[in-house]
């Protein structure tokens, strides 16, 4: 019989990454948790001190499910929009010190652009310990880009409100398309790429899980990774990404 030919296994760029965030967090010392997609309100926005208020909750950026009353559900569903919620889930469980990274798919009402999708994937990462300060945050994100990207970026942190967070901090990276000129669509002329969203805890999120925030203290942040494939690959449109085109995956 004929030895069919060998042909080269592919993986896409998305599942790439993610292993590639998975194991550098693993060497840091984190713990890989996953948690479900399908939410409820409390662990998607009540428990991180989101008002119930906040824009954030409105139809324009969450997909909220009816329950099916036949199935004796109770209470309004949702889609995450967050992986956050897998954070709190792990502290309602787990007693501090830890380190944990949260991997998975969110999903938000938005319109598609090149750097937004309705669905797309967050890394969220959490440590609790006592004597942390917003300096062990910097250090492990610049860890983390030395490992992850091994090119030359500039990396910033700029202030920014997040109910869960206190202070919060926006990280962004030079764009590797205009070399952070600020002449491409990529990053709307700016210059930079908006890439994770990160903190110190806000002692009410501590509290309500039952952890003394007189006594521990924590940072967490948050990847888009999506835009990490775009960045590390150079694609210079999200949807690429979920388009099923084989001319993309076949690179990889």
């Amino acid at each position: 019989m004929q030895e069919q030919e060998k042909k080269p296994i592919h993986i896409h760029p998305l599942t790439r990454v993610i292993d590639d965030m998975n194991r550098i967090f693993f060497e840091m010392g984190f713990t890989l948790v996953d948690g479900p997609e399908l939410e409820d309100e409390y662990h998607n926005f009540d428990a991180l001190n989101v008002p119930k208020d906040h824009p954030a909750r409105d139809m324009q950026d969450t997909f909220w499910i009816k329950p099916n009353k036949n199935f004796g559900e109770k209470g309004d569903k949702l889609m995450r929009t967050q992986t956050s919620a897998v954070q709190i889930r792990f502290m309602e469980n787990n007693k501090p010190p830890f380190k944990m990274v949260c991997p998975g798919k969110v999903f938000r009402n938005e319109a598609t652009d090149a750097r937004h999708e309705a669905m797309f994937h967050h890394c969220e990462g959490l440590l609790v310990a006592k004597n942390v300060s917003l300096a062990d945050l910097k250090s492990t994100i610049n860890t983390f880009f030395d490992k992850f990207l091994k090119k030359n970026v500039d990396v910033r942190f700029r202030t920014s409100y997040f109910p869960f967070v206190e202070p919060g901090v926006e990280i962004d990276v030079s764009c590797f398309k205009c070399k952070g000129e600020g002449k491409c669509q990529l990053c709307g002329g700016s210059g930079w790429l908006e890439l994770a969203g990160a903190g110190m805890v806000h002692p009410k999120v501590l509290n309500e899980v039952g952890i003394d925030s007189n006594e521990w203290k924590g940072f967490a942040f948050g990847f888009g990774v999506d835009r990490l494939v775009m960045l590390k690959y150079e694609i210079d449109d999200i949807r690429l990404l979920y388009s099923g085109d084989l001319r993309l995956v076949n690179q990889f």
